[in-house]
């Protein structure tokens, strides 16, 4: 039965439309699930069971596709390169400046609104799938992945050093507040990087056979990506911010998306890897952003990385796009 199913979609061009698009599609999955169960009453009891369910889910899910990455990593040709040190240095800047923003707006809470939800597109780390598209678009995928892992590091520290800062947590519990941020971060970003790294040299039958699977991380990807359109979805409805604001938040963070599209890009022209600077700058893994800024921000924030998403994924379905017709 499910041979002869496999063979219908074949020939329907089903299978073939869900390859090809997978990641709009994971999105309008995300988007007509949550407004399934919002617009349908008879729906609201099992609502409230499963969300937090997909509370759980949402960190498991962004912790399974850095795994899937790091198993297939070799960590032995994993070096910095001069392009690495370039996109480092860009996010560095642009975190810098955003926070900077923020600060001197604490008496016009909107538009430090606006500025959070630009800092949570520019502050996370690149995509664990960045590695997979930038195979397909015929990058260099082993430094994509060790910029993945420095990204990874880097962001590790940087978000809890920053968001108790643009919380205004008391300066007495900023410590507090920095591990245990720290701490969150690391169950999603490092410990996936320290199992894969064992799994390569204990248990190698296992890892090779993830290693077989080469979409299986950007099929992870995309899993999470429905869940986090769900979840910003959510947020915009549920959100009391006013529609404008929600307008200026959507504008600006796709500007924001060329802009580190852009720099990547220019960044890399210079040093050699214009593909791989271009995507490590722009792709970012927006599930673990919406994730921290939703506990850590205000949940509104998180719907600027949730817009993200959707124009980081328009911008990939053209260049792989591209790609297939040549």
């Amino acid at each position: 039965m499910i041979i002869f199913a496999s063979i219908f979609l074949e020939e329907m061009g089903l299978i073939r439309f869900l390859k090809d698009w997978t990641l709009p599609v994971a999105i309008a999955t995300g988007t007509i699930c949550y407004l399934t169960f919002y617009y349908t009453p008879q729906l609201d009891e099992l609502g409230n069971r499963l969300s937090p369910v997909f509370d759980i889910i949402f960190p498991i899910s962004v912790f399974l596709t850095l795994f899937v990455t790091f198993c297939k990593v070799d960590f032995h040709e994993m070096r910095p390169h001069r392009w690495h040190i370039g996109v480092l240095v860009a996010q560095l800047l642009m975190v810098a400046a955003i926070v900077m923003i923020c600060l001197s707006l604490e008496d016009r809470p909107d538009s430090k609104l606006v500025w959070e939800a630009m800092l949570t597109c520019v502050i996370g780390p690149s995509a664990a799938a960045a590695p997979v598209v930038v195979g397909k678009l015929g990058g260099n995928i082993s430094t994509m992945t060790t910029y993945t892992l420095i990204s990874s590091f880097v962001s590790a520290l940087m978000i809890p050093l920053v968001f108790p800062m643009l919380e205004q947590m008391v300066h007495v519990y900023f410590l507090d507040a920095f591990l245990i941020i720290l701490e969150k971060v690391s169950l999603v970003l490092l410990l996936p990087l320290v199992l894969g790294w064992l799994m390569q040299h204990y248990v190698k039958g296992v890892c090779a056979r993830i290693a077989a699977m080469p979409n299986l991380s950007f099929y992870c990807w995309a899993f999470s990506l429905s869940i986090t359109t769900g979840i910003t979805v959510k947020n915009i409805v549920h959100s009391l911010a006013s529609p404008l604001l929600l307008m200026m938040i959507a504008v600006l963070t796709f500007v924001l998306c060329f802009v580190q599209f852009f720099i990547g890009r220019a960044i890399g022209c210079r040093l050699g890897e214009e593909i791989n600077s271009g995507q490590a700058l722009f792709q970012k893994n927006t599930a673990l952003s919406i994730w921290v800024a939703y506990m850590y921000l205000n949940p509104v924030a998180s719907i600027g990385a949730g817009c993200y998403v959707l124009w980081q994924n328009i911008i990939n379905s053209f260049e792989l796009m591209g790609v297939r017709k040549k």
